[in-house]
């Protein structure tokens, strides 16, 4: 096993837009390279666990955040820049500046559908595996509406302590965090307003995305144009990828493997050693 490297934090202009990533290079490369996306309204740093497993093993895992999240520019053009196909346009940009031929993609939430556009549009051919972390070509409605409830209204607080126990709450159906997991969550992911409160760090102009393209997760036809091994992680009491969605992503287009994890809602942190297995385990193609 190797000694996995200490994450270099790396900013690259793609389309226009200095995006910020953290790059896990593990000091002997021996494994494929993994690409880690996050989800709507989170950075890259949520995926530090699972891409601390996988360096460990040789695994080189690139991890972006968003335009308008975390240390990536927020767009200057919201309206026409926070959709599906632009994220798409700056991945590809991404993978290509680092001369990344052929690689796997794992995504949560929306990040998964920026892979499942990625994998049938632009890097069709290179993206080698794919998986969909409580994400399908179909969202549950009451979902959308939950998310955006919160998330195009940031709330502030006095403290990061308080802006801690807030994502708590608002993050449960993550799962299990340690304290230190909640702590980094919450560190890599607040920024301090001119009057000296604290909130998310992200543009929340991003949520935008649903009003401005509301077909953009509309994804099946995206979905069955797949021709790549595809594995969906669904939490068991998700709200936005329903249980019926999951068992038509069976039988149509790339014919997922679908594997429920039970205790978990949207979406699993991918932070505990039985998931990192099953990440590993398939894109290894066991």
């Amino acid at each position: 096993m190797n000694t996995a490297a200490t994450p270099r934090s790396r900013y690259i202009t793609c389309e226009g837009r200095e995006i910020h990533f953290m790059d896990w290079e593990p000091e002997t490369p021996s494994g494929p390279v993994v690409i880690a996306w996050h989800g709507l309204a989170r950075t890259g740093r949520d995926m530090d666990p699972l891409a601390t497993h996988l360096c460990a093993l040789g695994w080189r895992v690139i991890c972006p955040d968003t335009i308008g999240r975390g240390l990536s520019q927020w767009s200057p053009k919201p309206e026409a820049e926070y959709c599906l196909d632009f994220y798409s346009r700056i991945a590809t940009a991404l993978v290509d500046q680092l001369a990344l031929k052929r690689f796997h993609w794992v995504g949560t939430s929306m990040g998964g559908a920026i892979g499942m556009v990625c994998a049938a549009g632009p890097l069709k051919g290179r993206i080698e595996r794919l998986v969909l972390n409580d994400i399908g070509p179909q969202l549950a409605e009451a979902a959308v509406q939950r998310i955006r409830s919160y998330a195009g209204k940031p709330e502030a607080f006095d403290t990061v302590s308080e802006l801690e126990q807030y994502f708590r709450a608002v993050y449960k159906p993550y799962g299990f965090l340690s304290d230190a997991q909640w702590r980094l969550l919450t560190e890599s992911s607040t920024r301090r307003l001119p009057d000296g409160r604290v909130t998310p760090h992200y543009d929340p102009a991003m949520v935008g995305q649903f009003t401005h393209h509301p077909a953009d997760y509309d994804l099946w036809p995206t979905y069955d144009q797949i021709d790549v091994p595809v594995l969906c992680l669904r939490g068991a009491e998700s709200d936005l990828l329903l249980a019926d969605t999951a068992e038509a992503m069976r039988d149509r287009g790339p014919r997922a493997l679908v594997v429920t994890i039970a205790g978990y809602g949207h979406a699993p942190a991918l932070n505990v050693p039985e998931q990192f297995e099953l990440v590993q385990r398939f894109l290894a193609g066991h």
